[in-house]
């Protein structure tokens, strides 16, 4: 396999480079890619030292995989380049997301959906995939019909300017602001650009991209996305009102036999997900379960996941490990 890694420079790139490495993805040639201020700069990869090379280069060398996470514009401009010359691209960014023609994929719920035509393939957003990881196998089993969720998201995913903003500020630096205001000690009801109808992208993306993924569009999904001072790891605080009862336990014991999720639910141990337990780890962490009282069939439960990792990088290295698999490159 020729691979190339897009957007190898910065937080997710580096996480990728890692996953790779630890998951021992069959890689012939690496390709590390950035943008032409980063073209020249040495990384090192199983302990050997790559320099890192622009676009064009890496779209003439005609890599087997590109993993893109370079941002939407970077994505929407040669992502298709890639394409043209046999490349598959599996791309971070939203740009491919929503397109009627391309694939949202999160390997565990629907990489069957991929073929050998498949040249463009979107990877969810991370707040996304951890909230379609724990949904799937409830909604298969009761039918989902309405999701509330509030989330809570690390700086991280943001990007580096951000987590140097939160470092700043609680050591009492003044630097440069990837917020409009100060997120040490405080919390942001704002996750990416406001929109027309008052929400933001982020929360237009947790109410769109889990009924593409699943294939369904007879539940809806509302969201309020928070930007909280940690430094990695995405929360989240979710309502499932179901068409059809459930039984708690079973809830617990279906959760506990999906792979790639991890049940910590025991108040009498204070038992629960929190970011820290996350870090570094590409499960998603499902706890604080617990029946709405208010209504029938409905549901609240507390899911965490690291948003570098299953969020963003693992996600897409599995992908990248299903086309291989099953012979789609």
């Amino acid at each position: 396999m020729k691979v190339a890694v897009v957007g190898a420079t910065g937080m997710v790139g580096e996480v990728m480079l890692k996953v790779l490495a630890e998951r021992n993805f069959p890689i012939n040639e690496l390709l590390l890619v950035a943008s032409e201020r980063s073209v020249g700069k040495k990384l090192t990869f199983k302990g050997e030292e790559h320099t890192v090379i622009g676009l064009q280069t890496a779209v003439e060398a005609k890599p087997d995989i590109a993993i893109f996470s370079a941002g939407g514009e970077t994505s929407l401009e040669w992502a298709p380049k890639f394409a043209a010359v046999g490349t598959t691209v599996v791309d971070n960014s939203s740009a491919w997301r929503m397109d009627p023609d391309k694939k949202l994929v999160v390997p565990e719920i629907n990489a069957d959906v991929l073929t050998t035509e498949d040249k463009i393939i979107a990877n969810p957003n991370c707040s996304t995939i951890q909230l379609v990881m724990a949904l799937n196998p409830l909604h298969k089993k009761y039918g989902m019909k309405r999701v509330i969720v509030s989330t809570y998201q690390s700086v991280s995913g943001t990007g580096v300017k951000a987590v140097e903003q939160m470092e700043n500020e609680a050591t009492g630096i003044k630097g440069e602001m990837a917020y409009p205001y100060p997120i040490h000690k405080n919390a942001l009801p704002h996750c990416d650009v406001f929109m027309e109808n008052g929400y933001t992208k982020e929360e237009m993306k947790l109410a769109r991209e889990p009924q593409k993924i699943l294939d369904d569009r007879t539940f809806s999904i509302t969201a309020t996305a928070v930007r909280i001072p940690t430094a990695g790891g995405h929360s989240e605080s979710v309502n499932v009102e179901f068409r059809n009862d459930f039984d708690l336990n079973e809830v617990k014991e279906i959760l506990s036999n999906t792979p790639g999720i991890i049940v910590q639910d025991n108040p009498e141990t204070n038992s629960y997900p929190m970011p820290i337990y996350a870090h570094d780890k590409d499960e998603v962490f499902v706890g604080r379960m617990r029946r709405d009282e208010t209504q029938p069939n409905t549901l609240n439960m507390w899911i965490v996941a690291d948003n570098l990792r299953k969020g963003a990088a693992t996600n897409a290295v599995q992908i990248a490990e299903y086309l291989v698999a099953n012979a789609l490159v």
